[in-house]
C-alpha cells in the first residue's frame, strides 16, 4: 500500500529582497521541511530568520527566489487559498460581532452568509466563544480574541493551517490554557498545523516535530521528532525526557543568536 504524500513538502526555497541600498538582502537559504498529514509541527528560531516570510510564500502572499511548495505531492499553479493562514496578529474587524468576524472567510469564499453563521454557532462552545457571537472584539480578551481568530481559521475549512505565534502577546497563564485548548481541538478534527514560535517549551509541548532555524538568511539547522505521548497534559514539563527535547533545540538556537548578534555589531 503506497503512503500517503505529504500534505507539505517545502523544497530548497529561498528568498531575496532587495535591499535600501541598491543591493539585496537573503531572508531564506534552502529551506527543506515537510509536514504529513494530520501532524502538528513547529518551527523555532531567532528573530529575523524568516519564519513569518516562509508562511508568507506557502501561504501564496509572497513568491519564493527559489525552490518549491509542494501540497498532498504536487506543485500547485497558484497557492493563495490553498491553506489556512492565522497571522500573528488577529485582524479582528472592530466594526464586526465576534460572530460576522469568524464567519468573514466563510463568506469570502461564497458561502452564504445564514449557512455561515449556522457552521460557525455549532462551534462557538468548542472555541469557548458561546455567549459571545454579538460582542464586539474590544470586548474581548486577548484570549478570547485569540479563539475568534482561531475559530475564523478553521471554518475556513483547509486541512493545512499556518499558525504565526498565536499565543505570543498573552500572559503565561492564558497562553497555558490555551495551548492546552488547543491540542485539545486539534486532536478532534487532526487537522494538519504548523506552527511557529519563540518558545521551545511551547514547541515541545505542542508538536509532532520541531524543526530549528538559523538565524538571517534561515535555513533549517536541525529537526527534532518529538517522541512524548499523548494526550499530553502539563505534568509532562517537568519529566526528564521533556526537559532533554528543550535543551536539545535550545543549543542550535543559542548558537544561531550569538552568531546574529555578531553579524550586526560587526
Amino acid at each position: 500500500m503506497t503512503a500517503a504524500p505529504d500534505k507539505l513538502r517545502v523544497e530548497g526555497l529561498s528568498k531575496r529582497f532587495p535591499g535600501a541600498d541598491g543591493g539585496a538582502v537573503d531572508a531564506l537559504a534552502g529551506v527543506d521541511l515537510r509536514v504529513a498529514p494530520g501532524e502538528f509541527v513547529s518551527i523555532v528560531g531567532p528573530s529575523g530568520c524568516g519564519k513569518s516570510t516562509l508562511f508568507n510564500i506557502v501561504a501564496g502572499l509572497t513568491p519564493p527566489t527559489g525552490g518549491r511548495v509542494l501540497l498532498d505531492g504536487e506543485q500547485p499553479s497558484a497557492l493563495l487559498g490553498r491553506v489556512g493562514y492565522m497571522p500573528q496578529k488577529d485582524l479582528l474587524m472592530p466594526w464586526r460581532s465576534v460572530l460576522d468576524n469568524v464567519t468573514l472567510g466563510l463568506e469570502m469564499s461564497g458561502v452564504g452568509r445564514r449557512e455561515a453563521r449556522a457552521r460557525a454557532r455549532a462551534e462557538l462552545g468548542r472555541f469557548g466563544l458561546e455567549g459571545f457571537e454579538r460582542r464586539w472584539p474590544d470586548d474581548l480578551s486577548g484570549g478570547m480574541r485569540q479563539r475568534a481568530a482561531l475559530l475564523r481559521t478553521f471554518l475556513a475549512g483547509r486541512e493545512l493551517m499556518l499558525l504565526d505565534e498565536p499565543f505570543g502577546a498573552l500572559d503565561a497563564l492564558t497562553r497555558q490554557a490555551l495551548q492546552e485548548w488547543l491540542l485539545d481541538v486539534w486532536q478532534g478534527d487532526r487537522k494538519t498545523i504548523l506552527f511557529v514560535t519563540h518558545d521551545v517549551e511551547e514547541a515541545v509541548y505542542l508538536s509532532d516535530r520541531v524543526y530549528v532555524m538559523s538565524g538571517r538568511p534561515g535555513t533549517v539547522e536541525l529537526c527534532v521528532e518529538i517522541d512524548l505521548p499523548r494526550p499530553r497534559t502539563f505534568e509532562l514539563l517537568g519529566s526528564p525526557a521533556f526537559v532533554a527535547h528543550v535543551q536539545r533545540l535550545l543549543t542550535p538556537l543559542h548558537a544561531a543568536a550569538r552568531a546574529q548578534l555578531e553579524q550586526v555589531v560587526s
